[in-house]
């Protein structure tokens, strides 16, 4: 099985900076996708950023101010938050979509942490 586990919330005042870390652990054989989702009060959760290999996306409210990164040797997806803003707080999600083995058998599913909480204060 696998278990992705976030680090790096907290409260930040408007304009300062974050950093968000999701780790996978496991019977890994590939991570084929990461992404971080976030959830505010009363919202649906929506996608942030996702990063394919070297390919990154991300929602138009966070483009030139969120970065998504890769460490493949950690199993590790990092979103550097600058110019945080307080309608950016909320529930912050990661998700990957894993290949992973049990016995001599591959699968492959998409896995969520558990979520860590972002507020911004103004």
């Amino acid at each position: 099985q696998v278990q992705l586990v976030e680090s790096g919330g907290g409260l930040v005042q408007a304009g300062g900076s974050l950093r968000l870390s999701c780790a996978a652990s496991g019977s890994i054989r590939s991570i084929n996708a990461m992404a971080w989702y976030r959830q505010a009060p009363g919202k649906q959760r929506e996608l942030v950023a996702d990063i394919r290999g070297d390919i990154t996306n991300y929602a138009d409210s966070v483009k030139g101010r969120f970065t998504i990164s890769r460490d493949n040797a950690k199993n590790t997806v990092y979103l550097q938050m600058n110019s945080l803003k307080s309608e950016d707080t909320a529930v912050y999600y990661c998700n990957a979509n894993i290949t992973w083995s049990s016995g001599t058998l591959w699968y492959e599913s998409a896995y969520w942490g558990q979520g860590t909480q972002v507020t911004v204060s103004s």
